[in-house]
Order: C-alpha cells, then structure tokens, then sequence
C-alpha cells in the first residue's frame, strides 16, 4: 500500500498560506489565531512561524475551552504554548454558563460544543479582535466549502453567504466596517490528506490522541465515543476497552474514535485514503440537521 501513496506535500499550498497569513498581519490591527489543540490549528501556527521568522507570531493563540475537552489536548496545548513562547488567551464556556448567558444542554445528545459560539464572540468584543485566523478547510464540510479565505461577519459576528467577496487572482479585500470582523483561513484549499503529509514533512507533535491507543469507550449509534464524566450514557451503554483513534479533536461529548491500529503517520496517512466515511463523519454536532453546520456559522461559530 505504501508504494501507492504520494508522500509530497504540494509547496504551493504552503507559500498561499503563507502569503495569507502575512496580508492578514498587514491588514488588520489585531488578529488572533482560533487554537483547538487539533492537526489543523497546530498546522496554522507552524506555518505563522515559518511567515514571520525569524519574529516572533505576532497573533495570540485564542482557545475556547469547553471544559469537556480531552485532556490530551490541554496537555498539548501548554507544552506547545511555552515551546514557543507565544501568547495563549483562554475563555471558558462555564463562565458563559454561570454568567446565564447560555444554557446547559441535558439529555443523551447534550454538548457544549454549541455553546462555544458566545463564549467566541464575547472574547472576540472584549480582546477587540478584528480577523481570526482558523483552520478550517473546504473539503471539510458543505458549509465551509462556501466561505472565502477573508470570510467577512457583520458587527454581530454573524456569517451570511451573500456578504462573500470574490477573491480574484489572489487579491484578498480586508476592508471592513465598524464593528465587523474577518475569519481567515489560510489552509482552506488543503485537504486532509495534504495537512497529514505537511505534518510529515516538518515533523510535527500532535497530541496522542490521534494516534492508536487504548481507551474506554462506549458503542453508540454504530459509532465509538470516548467514556468521559461528561457523556450522558444509559445502563445499556456499558463501556469496553478498545484501540482506537480520533480523526479529529473537538468536545468530547461530540467526538467519535475509529477503531484503528494506527500508531504512526504512514499508517494514518494509509488509513485515510481507504476511508469509507469523511473526517467530520465521526462528529456528531454536525449530524443534529442537514445544515447543522450552516446554521452554526450564521450565528457566529468557529
């Protein structure tokens, strides 16, 4: 299988990226990188490094933690964070919760990843960010296949498809009213595949949970999510011991694992050109309606 796969990494996605990532320096005031502890994000902020060296990233890292993240991912986030010596700024979805600004989800589905989207927009207000930059990428998800590299939001933070500038020849559009913002995605032309082979290439930490592990889950709707406190299970969901492996990082109460023996790149890299599902195929907040994710970016999410 290996002698089948194309190992390169294409340089061209790396030098757009690099060119968004220093238009977006020379056009907003005050840019903050969005940091989930996920591949993606920990792809953004290596390639921040490779456009302002030998200076330092001149954006914080802004993570909104849940409070029901892995841990694995915190963990990684501190060590990454004083590696670097860049500024990390944390806002809490519990302090969204306590302030009654929104509510607990209950019930066997409930989350916060939701819920992110105010504790998100309150920080964005109170730091006075005017672009943030994220690691989503087009071939993710429908929603996010809509949006341009410089996605503008109006002064409520909120995302409408037809407020979309072309994006000509590269000529990305800044310009922005009072009280609107930008979300920016460099690596939004990458694919999954290519973001896998980049982190090959520059030889990347990622946190262990994306490589093939032991852990306690439990079967739910023919998929495997990690046993945490913070999943609402039933008597019948009786956790089990399994290796596995998360394609990608988000709430735990939201994240499937695969079962996997994946415990090196070439293997994951193997694993996902025979994959039968897509990467977010394994995140429930994005099954809850046919346009969830939609419906999430119109109100202000990530």
């Amino acid at each position: 299988m290996s002698n089948q796969i194309n190992w390169e990494f294409p340089q061209a996605l790396e030098d757009e990226a690099i060119y968004i990532l220093r238009e977006t320096a020379a056009q907003f005031e005050r840019p903050a990188i969005l940091f989930s502890g996920g591949k993606d994000s920990i792809t953004i902020v290596r390639l921040a490094q490779k456009a302002f060296y030998p200076g330092k990233i001149p954006f914080p890292l802004l993570h909104i933690d849940t409070g029901h993240n892995f841990p694995e991912t915190i963990e990684f986030r501190d060590q990454l964070v004083a590696s670097l010596g860049v500024d990390l700024v944390v806002r809490n979805v519990q302090d969204s919760i306590n302030q009654g600004k929104v509510q607990e989800e209950t019930g066997k589905y409930a989350s916060r990843n939701a819920l992110q989207t105010v504790t998100l927009l309150d920080a964005i207000e109170e730091m006075k960010y005017d672009a943030c930059i994220g690691g989503a990428r087009r071939d993710e998800e429908k929603a996010r296949a809509k949006e341009r590299i410089f996605s503008v939001r109006d002064e409520f933070g909120q995302w409408n498809a037809k407020m979309q500038r072309p994006e000509l020849f590269d000529m990305l559009n800044g310009k922005i009213h009072i009280g609107e913002g930008v979300r920016v995605f460099p690596i939004s032309n990458w694919t999954e595949l290519d973001v896998w082979n980049y982190i090959r290439r520059e030889k990347l930490d990622i946190p262990s949970i994306y490589f093939s592990h032991e852990r306690e889950i439990i079967e739910r709707d023919g998929m495997y999510w990690p046993y945490s406190p913070f999943l609402n299970t039933t008597e019948e969901e009786v956790p089990f011991k399994q290796k596995v492996r998360f394609r990608t990082v988000g709430d735990m109460t939201c994240t499937a694992a695969v079962i996997s023996e994946a415990d090196k790149l070439e293997d994951i890299i193997s694993e996902i050109l025979e994959a039968k599902i897509s990467e977010r195929g394994a995140r429930m907040d994005d099954k809850r309606s046919e346009a969830a994710m939609e419906k999430r970016k119109q109100a202000g999410y990530f």
